[in-house]
Parts: C-alpha cells; structure tokens; sequence
C-alpha cells in the first residue's frame, strides 16, 4: 500500500512524522493499521446499508421550533426568491433555506472548506484546502473574536446556519457527512476569511512556497494548484468585471444609472445568485450573493446601489526567516532569538468510501504570521486583512444603508481589504473608490521578492487611511467607470487620482483593460446618455483600435503564416474585420480562436481580462492562427463561421448561440470544446442595470445566464434566462409586494 500526496516535499521537523506532502513509505506502517482498518470495516458493513453512523448528530434534531423563525418566500415566475422576514435573523433563515434548495451542496461544500473537513469527504485531493484552513488559523480568530461580533449580526449568522441546518434536516440524502452539522454562525464567518484572501492571490502566494528554487529538486505541486482551483472554482480567475455609473450631468433627462455587471464562473462557489431579502427592521436588498453569504454582495435597495470589480494591490508579502543553527525551532529577530510557535494537526482524508484516516501535520506560526518550513528554507507570508471577522457585518451595513455617508462608513469601517466599488443613489450621487487595505510599508526594500525576515522594518502594522485612498465623487464629467483598471483614468477631467500621490510599492494598476477603454470612449463622446444607450454601452462587444485583439487582427492580416487558400481566406477576414464580437460577425471566430491558443503559448504573457499592452510576438501569433484555422477547416468545412455558431451557451436542454468574446463589455469566456466550438463557462453572469429617475423613483433589471435552480437540472428555472441572455435582454426586479404577488409562482415557509 503507498499512499501519495503529490503536492510537495515538504520536509517534517520529525522525520518517523506522516505528512500531507510526502509519500507514506514506511510498509511497517501497514501492520500497525491492519487491525483499525478490519473494526472499520466491520463498522461499514454494520451501519453503511442502514446509513446511520454512531457519535454523529441527529439530523431531526436541527428542525427549528414552529415559531422561532417568521418568515415567508415568494418565489416569483423567474423562480428568483423574495425573503419576507418579521426580523433581518428571519429573512437570513429563510434566504439560507432558498438558497439551500436551488443550490445545497455548493452551499456545503463551502461550509466543509472553512470547516477544513474537505479531505473527508472528497480525498487527498482536497486535503490541501484544510491544511490551508490550519495554517491561517481561522478558527484561532474566530474563537478569539466571535463575541466581538454585534450581537444583532451574529443573529443574523446564527440565523442564516439554522436555514442551512433546517435544510440538510430534511434532505438527508444530500448531505455530505452528517458530523459537518449543526453548522453554526461561526462557519459562515469563516467561509468569508478562507474566501476573500483567495481574491488577492492568497492562495497562489501559498502554493509558491512548496516549490524549490532554481538548483533544487523540483517538487510536484499539482495538487495544491488543484485543490486551489476547486476551492476558488475559481473566485480569483482574472475573468473580470464592469461597474459603470451615470449621473443627472451626463443623462438626457436627469436620471442616475448603475451598471452592477461582475465577471463570475457560471458555475461553482464562485456563482452569482439572485435574492430579494426583505426584513420589518428595514432590511430591504436585491442583487447578487455567493453560496454561503448570508447578505446580498452587491446590488441595491430603493436609495442606493454598489458593484464591485477585482483589483489587484500588493496585499501579500513573503519572508525568509534566518533559523538558528543551534535551533531550528528559533529564528533571529530584531537581533534576538524567538520561538516559532509550533502545532501539530490532523487532517482526515478518504481512502475509499467512508474509510478515513488521520494524516498528521506540522504548522508553523511567526511574528509574521503563517509560516512553512521547507528543505531550501523557513518562510512566512504576512496578508492584508489578517485575522478579520467582520465580513458579514460589513456586508449587511452596505445592504442596509440609505445614503452615501451611511454607505462610506460601512466601507471605511469594514474589513474588505481588495476591490474596486461604484456606487450611485437617488439623489444623484455617483462615487467610485479604490478599496484596499494598503500596507504602509517600510523604504529601501524589495516589496515584490523575498524579504528579510529578521527586522521589524519589514513587519508593517498598518493600512493607508480609507479617505486617502484614490476615489472620485460626482465627476464633472457626470460617469465613472471601472473595468478591472487603473483608478488614474476612472473618468475625464481633473478629478481623477493622481499616481504620483500613491507609493509604488502599494501596486495600484496603472493599466486599461479593453472594456475600459471602450467605456471612456463611448460614455464621453456622448452628452446626454439616455437608457438605452446607457443598455448599449453596458452590451457594446467592440475592441478599441488600441486593443491587444487589434493589433493581433492587423499583424495576422499583413503577416500571415503561408498555407493555401483557407489560410488566406482567414487573414482576410481578419483584415475586414470591424473589431465587433457580434453574433453573426464572421470574424470574431477566427481571431478569438488565435487568442485562445496564444493563452495556451508559452511565449506570451496573456490575461483574459486585459488585452491591453501586451506585447504579441509575430512567431506565436502564427502559430496559433494556424492553430485556429485548422480547428475551423476541420469541424465546420469553413473558416468564416457566424461568430454564435462556434459561441455557445450549453446547459441541460439549452444550446444557444451568443455574442461577446474576452474583454468587450459583453464579456464571454468559454471552454474549447472538442467539437470546435466554445461552450461558455464565465463572464457576464449575472447583470443588473439600476435607474432612478429625476425624481428619485428606482427602476430595476437583471438577467442570469443560467436561471434560479443552480443545480437543479429538473427545475424549469435551470435554465429558463438563458435564452434572454443570449439575447442580451433583461428581466424586471419587483420589490413591492404587489408587484411580487403579481408575478407569483408560489408561496411558502421552510419546511412547509
């Protein structure tokens, strides 16, 4: 028996020590287990065909009493769940309840991650997401913290978990393991400090300290990558987002515009939802959340609205430890020897079935922070936001907030250390801000390689200050925008930040993404923006002349790589092309295909969600134009295919063509599949376009690529948007109840 972790080798401070990352070679081992091994399987054989395991929780027991929650949902025609709540703690209770029914097991798994109970459930390659849970130490915090919690948010939390908890009561035959529950307000809190650190690269910064510098023996880290992208699904793949705002300056009559439009995977615990949470206490939100939120993430309620798109600060920074000598548990610093605090842990990891065994680890803790020991050395990783609970808080304070002041103080006041927001309301505001926790750090070192790890120099403490942070407030101009770019260029004129104001060492983006471009473009060249050509430019699916597409069309059309006719034909069409990714466009197939197997090249450096100042060489773009002709020749006889032909949105029964492509404002990212077309796996997910009116009156649209029913493929609402999607139209949002009731498919409480 040899059971292999691919992940690294990692080398134990005790060599007899069992670790997640080496290889059990140790056969002695195998007699020592053998007699474990057989009372397991007598305990499978004993309870497995009954499904009912000794020492684990009741499930029944997890129902609420009849009158502890007071809430009902109204599912509208669209299948979108309206929470009616006497209390903000009863409307989270019902929105974990809906939510659990369209989509329980992404809710799960989440809860399994922050539990770092993966491994048990799903095998060794998952295990390394719990050794992530224990290296963070999250539930040190969370222990330590949790009280800190306002009492009425950790209602709301306790609340959300008892939804969930109610839920797996009565669908036993979907949970997991049984031992995961109850699952308490406390997982919810620690859902959020596994996740936000995995947008900023977290995770990435991580996986680099298991693999060897140049000159050692290479280790095999796959399955961390692996694991990794299981657990982002993948949250921080640059994907991108917009977020436009409009306000009464620039609009024909008026009015104020918000464009909520994030660039999510369509499937996974990085999928949007939709809700509308609406509580007696004044809780009243509509929008977007992820599997496990216990609050809309973005959106709007009747005053005000927010998106927000991934930017990317220096937030991480990695310390070499000078060891002892004499002491490998001591490193050296400010001229003294400290302790590394020491832990042993315990990951349990499936073998097959239910058999589970513990694996023991060893994890390390710094003045720095978490900490890995390695053959070629001791390193550290210190992250901004460290040790934060107040996610939840923050995020309930944004949905309930009436106004722009109420609404800065919960960003000012909360934890979120990453991501570009946009903000609009009914009084005509507009604001964006650069949100990020900032560290304040110490001149003369290198701030993106490795630091010294023996001075408090390099020990930052704290954050640049909110109200100095790059933000626009109500612009001359009258827009701001953000498309995963630079703060410096958010709108025309003067207002916008200044990037000799900001330290480099801060890595705030000096660059335009192509959908930025496009969006200074179209908003300025046009003085009185009405709705529908606010709806235009939201849908525009055109690469600005400055675009890395277009240079990459003109190269290939003066430089194409000799072939026959076909291949002529190709560079042709690409020398035609107007630069629009539309659904009939016959070239958007032919360049988008180069693309992709330039992401695949070696020889380029390519992000999805830029393709701005890249530099293409000519030999790989060749390459894979040919690449892409041939994909073309070969599975539709053509090289000039209609653009929605080979874009395809696949789910269940719906297979529909689309416009868009990587990088326009109609973002779609698809898969190659082996039938030469693109099946759609990101982008636009879900949209919502907000106004009100010159006299403050909201109105609201919103379009999922999917539909309600996340993973419910016998539920009419799993795909039932799809088609609108594909027609770039969008659906209303009610939040009256009239207007609910109006459009009402059913209405019930939990368990009902």
């Amino acid at each position: 028996l040899r059971f292999t972790h691919h992940v690294s080798r990692q080398t134990p401070r005790n060599p007899k020590e069992p670790n997640i990352f080496m290889t059990y070679k140790k056969v002695g081992k195998i007699a020592g287990l053998a007699l474990g091994v057989l009372l397991l399987f007598t305990a499978v054989a004993i309870f497995y065909p009954q499904n009912t395991w000794p020492f684990v929780v009741n499930l029944d027991d997890l129902i609420p009493p009849a009158d502890q929650y007071n809430v009902r949902i109204l599912r509208d025609e669209w299948g979108v769940p309206h929470i009616f709540g006497q209390t903000d703690a009863d409307a989270a209770y019902g929105l974990a309840f809906a939510h659990a029914e369209d989509d329980f097991g992404t809710i799960q798994d989440t809860a399994l991650a922050s539990r770092g109970m993966l491994g048990q459930v799903y095998g060794r390659d998952s295990a390394p997401i719990d050794y992530f849970v224990h290296l963070l130490r999250i539930w040190d915090d969370i222990d330590a913290q949790y009280e800190t919690i306002p009492p009425e948010t950790r209602a709301i939390l306790e609340a959300y978990a008892a939804g969930l908890n109610h839920y797996a009561a009565l669908h036993p035959d979907e949970v997991a393991t049984p031992d995961l529950f109850p699952i308490t307000g406390q997982d919810i809190t620690a859902g959020f400090m596994l996740k936000v650190p995995v947008f900023f690269g977290l995770d990435s910064a991580v996986g680099k300290l298991f693999e060897p510098p140049e000159g050692n023996q290479r280790s095999e880290i796959g399955a961390w990558q692996l694991a990794m992208n299981n657990l982002q699904a993948p949250i921080s793949a640059p994907y991108g987002s917009n977020v436009f705002a409009v306000s009464p300056a620039r609009s024909a009559n008026g009015e104020t515009f918000l464009a909520v439009n994030s660039h999510q995977p369509w499937e996974g615990a990085a999928a949007w939802y939709e809700a509308h949470v609406r509580s007696a206490e004044g809780w009243d939100a509509v929008g977007g959340l992820l599997p496990g939120a216990p609050a809309i993430v973005l959106g709007h309620n009747r005053q005000l609205g927010w998106s927000f798109t991934v930017n990317h600060p220096d937030l991480v920074d990695i310390y070499e430890l000078e060891i002892n000598p004499d002491n490998p548990n001591q490193y050296k610093f400010d001229g003294a020897w400290r302790e590394l605090e020491t832990r042993e842990i315990t990951l349990r990891v499936k073998i097959i079935g239910r058999l589970v065994i513990p694996v023991k680890q060893t994890v390390w803790w710094s003045v720095y922070g978490p900490t890995v020991q390695q053959e070629w050395g001791t390193f550290a990783i210190r992250y901004a936001g460290m040790g934060e609970v107040g996610y939840a808080e923050q995020f309930l304070r944004l949905n309930k907030a009436t106004n722009l002041a109420e609404w800065q103080a919960a960003m000012r006041e909360g934890p979120l250390p990453m991501f570009n927001a946009g903000y609009a309301d009914n009084q005509g505001n507009i604001y964006y801000v650069y949100n990020a926790r900032l560290p304040l750090r110490a001149e003369g070192y290198d701030w993106q390689g490795i630091l010294p790890g023996n001075t408090s120099e390099t020990l930052w403490r704290e954050y640049l200050p909110y109200d100095d942070l790059p933000q626009v407030l109500n612009p001359a101009a009258g827009f701001i925008q953000n498309a995963n770019s630079t703060p410096y260029q958010t709108t025309p004129g003067p207002e916008n930040p200044q990037e000799a104001d900001y330290d480099p060492a801060f890595g705030i983006e000096t660059a335009l993404t192509n959908r930025a471009l496009r969006a200074l473009s179209l908003f300025d060249a046009d003085d009185a923006i009405t709705w529908e050509e606010f709806y235009a430019i939201k849908y525009d699916m055109a690469y600005d002349p400055a675009s890395d597409m277009a240079q990459l069309a003109e190269m290939l059309a003066q430089n194409p790589p000799p072939g026959d006719e076909t291949m002529q034909q190709a560079a042709q069409l690409l020398g035609e092309w107007d630069l629009q990714a539309t659904p009939d466009s016959r070239a958007t197939a032919v360049a988008v295909l180069t693309l992709n197997f330039l992401y695949e090249s070696d020889q380029v450096e390519l992000e999805p969600w830029r393709l701005v100042d890249s530099n293409i060489p000519l030999a790989a773009a060749q390459n894979s134009f040919r690449r892409a002709v041939d994909v073309l020749a070969q599975n539709f006889g053509r090289v000039d295919v209609p653009w929605q032909e080979v874009n395809r949105l696949i789910r269940g029964n719906v297979d529909v063509g689309l416009g868009g492509a990587p990088d326009v404002n109609h973002a779609i990212y698809g898969e190659l599949q082996e039938d030469g077309r693109f099946r759609g796996i990101a982008g636009d997910s879900y949209v919502m376009l907000v106004m009100w009116d010159a006299d403050g009156r909201l109105t609201s649209q919103s379009i999922h690529q999917y539909g309600s029913a996340a993973t419910r493929p016998d539920s009419p609402h799993y795909a039932d948007q799809s088609p609108l999607f594909a027609q770039r139209r969008l659906k209303p949002v009610w939040l009256d109840e009239a207007d609910i009731r109006a459009h009402l498919e059913r209405e019930y409480a939990p368990g009902d």
